[in-house]
């Protein structure tokens, strides 16, 4: 896996809150911004699907997992799935090419 490097810029309670809870888990501020882009990118998918602004499929695209895993996750979050025949029809699809 590559690894780029990213400057941001933000303001300073945000960076405060960041840098406080790095202390707190015992971490470095770079791993955890990492844990909280990996969280926000599941949560923005979890939003997505439940405003019917993107399929599991592409909600699993934007949280990085795969379907399965983003099924698993939306039940962790009580989120139910609305399986549409076109979900359905790119769940076998996806199915097919693993087979």
């Amino acid at each position: 896996m590559s690894v780029k490097t990213l400057s941001i810029r933000m303001d300073e309670d945000d960076y405060r809150s960041i840098v406080s809870l790095a202390k707190e888990e015992k971490e470095d501020v770079s791993k955890t911004v990492r844990e909280l882009v990996e969280l926000g990118r599941l949560m923005l998918a979890i939003e997505k699907y439940k405003n019917g602004e993107a399929s599991i499929e592409k909600s699993a695209r934007i949280a990085g997992v795969s379907i399965s895993k983003m099924l698993d996750m939306m039940k962790e979050h009580g989120v139910t799935a609305n399986l549409e025949e076109e979900d359905y029809l790119n769940s076998l699809k996806t199915a097919r090419k693993a087979w």
